[in-house]
């Protein structure tokens, strides 16, 4: 990684002669040699294609939406791209943006927002800022394998916990058990909730779905760590795929009931753009005898086709296999004695910098 500061040699015929850095350059990362255990064995490692890591100098670190299907309208992701290398992920086109490919780069070209606990302390700190819950990994898990050794996430939930923000987060990882401390901070005054997207009981296809996220036992055991402490947890099963892991559903939320989970709730599967050719490879790879029939539930759920972009139809699907797998939720989910959400978290206890300093 080389880079040349100053006006540089003339060239000829060219505007410039200088070569700085491109701003998304490459980062050096020493990774713990046991960060993957709980997901890769050692020969698995052996053949992966290793992971690069590059500088994201974003200078705004919080992202809005006014989506009807979102429960929220502001989010924070201290990453671009998710090594966790979920094939069914709809987050995967983002990297086209940065002339990548939403397959391989995707979870092997890693953004990594260095300054994201310094740019989120500038936007709480802004007279401008009116307090909201903020979700963290709104596009890409904000717990994924690096995140073990960098600690973005941890030092913005301080960030959060200094402002009394409230967050809800959404993960894969049974790593945001880690930071319970700080969590349980802001879930004193009602200001953190943590999911955990459970999609799979069965550990063959968690490896083949979802390579590098934690297992499904380690995801349930950190929902009752989290709710020991006094952080509401629950669960998402998310994505349900038609055809392939809606008949989990019950036995799902009963594991969930049983370790604590405060409220569950469930996203169907969508495949827009790339992400639709991407997961009918790994059907054809993973599960040829099953192709077609899961192919044909997801477009009986997406009104015929892999993917329905609108509003109030995205989330859950239309038709009367979506009204099923509703049907089977609610039904499942009400016998486990879960509720469907969680505690409102509060915006009133927000405090900036300067009211700190006035005791």
């Amino acid at each position: 990684m080389g880079s040349t500061h100053g006006p540089g040699p003339a060239t000829h015929g060219r505007g410039t002669g200088a070569q700085p850095a491109n701003r998304f350059d490459r980062l050096h990362i020493d990774i713990e040699p046991d960060a993957d255990q709980d997901v890769l064995d050692e020969d698995a490692r052996d053949r992966t294609v290793p992971t690069e890591f590059f500088r994201d100098h974003s200078r705004s670190i919080i992202s809005t939406n006014d989506s009807p299907d979102v429960p929220f309208s502001a989010s924070l992701n201290p990453y671009r791209g998710c090594e966790h290398g979920c094939i069914y992920c709809y987050a995967r086109p983002t990297h086209e943006f940065l002339g990548l490919s939403a397959g391989l780069d995707f979870e092997t070209r890693i953004f990594v927002k260095e300054d994201a606990p310094e740019l989120l302390r500038a936007a709480l700190s802004a007279p401008s800022w009116e307090p909201k819950v903020l979700a963290v990994s709104g596009v890409t898990d904000c717990y994924q394998p690096i995140e073990r050794t960098l600690r973005l996430t941890r030092r913005c939930l301080d960030v959060l916990a200094e402002f009394r923000n409230p967050v809800g987060i959404v993960t894969k990882n049974a790593l945001v058990a880690r930071d319970v401390d700080v969590l349980a901070d802001l879930a004193s005054d009602q200001c953190a909730n943590v999911a955990l997207s459970v999609t799979t009981l069965d550990e063959t296809l968690r490896r083949a779905l979802e390579p590098r996220t934690s297992t499904a036992d380690l995801r349930l055991e950190a929902v009752a760590r989290l709710n020991a402490a006094g952080v509401p947890a629950g669960i998402m099963i998310a994505p349900v795929i038609p055809g392939l892991n809606d008949h989990e559903i019950p036995a799902i939320l009963a594991r969930a009931a049983q370790a604590g989970a405060r409220f569950a709730g469930y996203t169907m599967l969508r495949l827009p753009y790339a992400v639709k050719d991407l997961f009918d490879d790994w059907l054809a790879r993973h599960v040829p005898d099953r192709r077609a029939h899961v192919l044909s539930r997801i477009q009986d759920v997406r009104g015929g086709k892999a993917n329905d972009p609108r509003f109030g139809s995205r989330m859950t699907g239309e038709g009367p296999h979506a009204e099923l797998i509703a049907t089977l939720f609610k039904t499942a989910r009400a016998r486990a004695g879960i509720p469907p959400s969680g505690p409102k978290l509060r915006v009133d206890a927000f405090r900036r910098k300067g009211q700190l300093d006035l005791f």
